[in-house]
């Protein structure tokens, strides 16, 4: 780091010291109830919403600043009133709030051709006979969200001035009407972009695969012999701006905001893409430890084992990334999914974990949460009629497939308010005169599943102490799950530690994790969502492992009701585990390139391991292994339970104690007690 970023870094991460630029909270419907009253269409009302909220804002530019652009207005408004969205709710099916969120906007195209030269291809659309008075409102529509984000632009370039700072005055002068040249030009593009669809309440909008995308800006400047330390400096200023505004964002917790950056990959003619660039984001988040941009690093077996130790080295500075994708399942999957070659190549991470398609995919891929545990917990109260374990096996399955339907029966007539911005830089937005809130190429929703190891687990203790051993009969593990467990100690201990349990490499135990998760994708394949997509079964558990686990009855594996499901795709949080090489021996063994919306193998190491470069390479190892054996995704938190129980008593002293969520990172001290409860309760391994 190098002391103007430290500065830079004193100033807005450490101080805040835009905070107090920052106006009052208004009431988010005052906009909304204007616009009713006016009776304005969805797209009109998304463009003045975008205007307004330009127009509220206040520029504020550093004297010494080289990226700018920073948010004063603290609430983004809404453009429909709350009686407007019930109306909405009873003809339609709302996703969360409504919006066009989580999938990954191609920025290069505006960032490479600049608005001029956009309004000019809108303008030749807009010139064609024959469109439709909803289709020429939409491209009117387009050209007046350009001409209200250039004249923000302006205002800023205008404080720049002002302020002395030639440097952003001259950039925000070209920018955006001309397509950026430089590193540092594409850099306050791209942070112009990505600030706009923030305020167009596009939130959770990915930054994507920015290592490919830059590069040749980065590559251009380079040969120009701008030296590579002018272009980290440049990079770090972009990752610091991520983080300014960053706690204004809508997310289910804060840290959840959706700044994702995909690393490397495979290119379609096998070649490698991680490059100069991708190195170069390593270094930054190295440099900076904040929360965002999150981290995702694509792999593969061919990936050497220097760049997973360079990776380790940033989970030991405890921030939860970088989270591991394997380019060898989630690439076949992808194809198998119906995604062209290029796009399946192409493939970047969400808000968390689940994996999309930039430029494309309008995919929804967390519409909800499968209850693996709740499926089997179903057959508890009727496991006397069971007459032999592959009976009871085939009911839990049977409700797995019954739930999975459940879940999409009510996905009818999805509605999404429009996204101006975002449909200009979605192929296929502005030639087809369609907003991308009615869907992309591809429009594919996804569910995650939770409490699979809850699930496994209840199985195979049922099938050692009820079918195997027969020390306890199905109607006493009836009475007892029934009864909490309270009284019966020996059978709590029993089900709870001495039963098999998912994590420990024992084949019967993890065959059952392979049954209900092909069960699991059984159920949705062929299925046909309202858009005309398909279905993706996926491991991850989002905020569902603790909403499914908090009214949720005792299971038989020993969990007592109310206690925590797993984390995603791990371990129980009670079992006794050989250790982790046995953990992602067992978690790649089902056939994960049939489930990969997303889900990661979640790992709890203690901090205590990275203490040199030996351990370094152990647990870069370690990681390299899941996926040579044919795991699609993991994260690895570095965890210290006595400093989390610490900073639990005392936030103070904890300010900036990062620790990985469920597919995000976010500071301990900020997060409710039920996360925090929760990450305190997960294994602490050691390799």
């Amino acid at each position: 780091m190098t002391d103007y970023i430290k500065n830079l870094y004193d100033r807005f991460i450490v101080n805040k010291e835009h905070f107090v630029l920052r106006g009052e909270r208004h009431d988010p419907y005052e906009l909304a109830e204007q616009y009713s009253a006016a009776g304005l269409s969805d797209n009109e009302r998304s463009v003045r919403r975008l205007q307004f909220m330009l127009e509220s804002e206040k520029p504020a530019v550093w004297a010494d600043e080289k990226i700018a652009i920073i948010r004063t207005v603290p609430v983004v408004q809404e453009i429909f009133t709350k009686a407007e969205w019930e109306q909405i709710r009873e003809k339609y099916f709302v996703h969360e709030q409504g919006k066009v969120f989580n999938i990954a906007p191609e920025y290069d195209v505006l960032i490479s051709r600049g608005f001029d030269a956009q309004k000019e291809i809108i303008s030749a659309e807009l010139g064609k006979e024959n469109l439709t008075s909803d289709e020429k409102e939409f491209l009117e529509g387009l050209i007046r969200t350009l001409d209200v984000i250039t004249a923000f632009a302006d205002r800023y370039a205008e404080e720049a001035k002002r302020v002395g700072n030639e440097y952003v005055a001259k950039n925000l002068s070209k920018l955006p009407r001309k397509g950026a040249e430089t590193f540092g030009e594409a850099l306050q593009f791209l942070r112009l972009l990505h600030y706009c669809l923030w305020d167009s309440f596009n939130y959770h909008n990915t930054i994507g695969r920015m290592d490919q995308f830059l590069l040749p800006y980065l590559k251009k400047d380079l040969a120009s012999g701008i030296s590579m330390e002018t272009e980290q400096e440049l990079l770090e200023e972009f990752f610091l701006s991520c983080n300014k505004d960053s706690d204004l964002y809508t997310g289910m917790q804060q840290g959840d905001n959706g700044q994702t950056v995909m690393l490397g990959g495979l290119n379609p003619d096998g070649t490698d893409s991680f490059n100069e660039l991708s190195e170069m984001c390593l270094k930054a988040c190295e440099d900076l430890r904040l929360i965002d941009p999150k981290i995702n690093l694509r792999v593969n077996k061919n990936t050497p084992l220097s760049l997973y130790e360079r990776g380790t080295r940033l989970t030991k500075l405890g921030l939860g990334f970088p989270q591991y994708a394997n380019d060898d399942v989630v690439i076949p999957c992808l194809l198998h999914w119906g995604y062209d070659k290029e796009d399946a190549y192409n493939y970047s991470c969400a808000a968390c974990w689940e994996f999309i398609v930039p430029a494309t995919g309008m995919d929804v891929p967390n519409v909800d949460g499968l209850s693996f545990s709740a499926a089997m917990q179903k057959c508890v109260p009727e496991l006397e009629k069971y007459s032999s374990f592959d009976e009871l096996l085939s009911a839990v399955k049977e409700n797995i497939t019954r739930q999975a339907e459940e879940l999409i029966a009510p996905v009818k007539a999805l509605y999404m308010e429009p996204a101006p911005l975002m449909s200009m830089m979605m192929r296929g937005c502005v030639e087809n005169h369609k907003d991308i809130s009615f869907g992309g190429k591809y429009n594919n929703f996804g569910l995650h599943g939770t409490g699979l190891a809850t699930a496994v687990d209840s199985l195979a203790a049922i099938r050692e102490f009820v079918f195997d051993k027969k020390k306890y009969t199905a109607e006493e593990i009836k009475t007892i799950v029934a009864a909490d467990f309270e009284g019966y100690d020996e059978a709590l201990h029993d089900l709870r530690y001495e039963a098999p349990k998912m994590g420990n490499d024992d084949d019967a135990v993890d065959g059952l994790a392979t049954e209900l998760l092909d069960a699991f994708a059984d159920a949705l394949e062929g299925k046909v969502n309202c858009r005309g997509g398909i279905w993706r079964a996926g491991t991850g558990s989002a905020m569902y492992y603790v909403w499914h686990a908090k009214d949720q009855n005792a299971t038989p594996d020993g969990r007592r009701k109310g206690e925590g499901l797993a984390c995603n795709y791990s371990p129980s949080l009670f079992a006794r585990c050989k250790g982790p090489v046995s953990i992602v021996k067992s978690f790649a063994k089902p056939h994960l390139d049939r489930v990969s919306n997303g889900g990661p193998l979640t790992i709890e190491l203690h901090d205590s391991i990275f203490r040199n470069d030996e351990s370094i390479s152990k647990v870069a190892m370690f990681v390299k292994s899941f996926f040579d054996l044919g795991g699609h995704q993991m994260q690895i938190n570095a965890v210290n339970r006595d400093k989390l129980k610490d900073a639990k008593l005392h936030p103070e002293n904890y300010k900036n104690l990062i620790v990985r969520v469920w597919g995000w990172s976010g500071y301990f001290v900020e997060l409710d007690e039920c996360y925090q409860d929760h990450i305190i309760e997960r294994m602490e391994l050691s390799v």
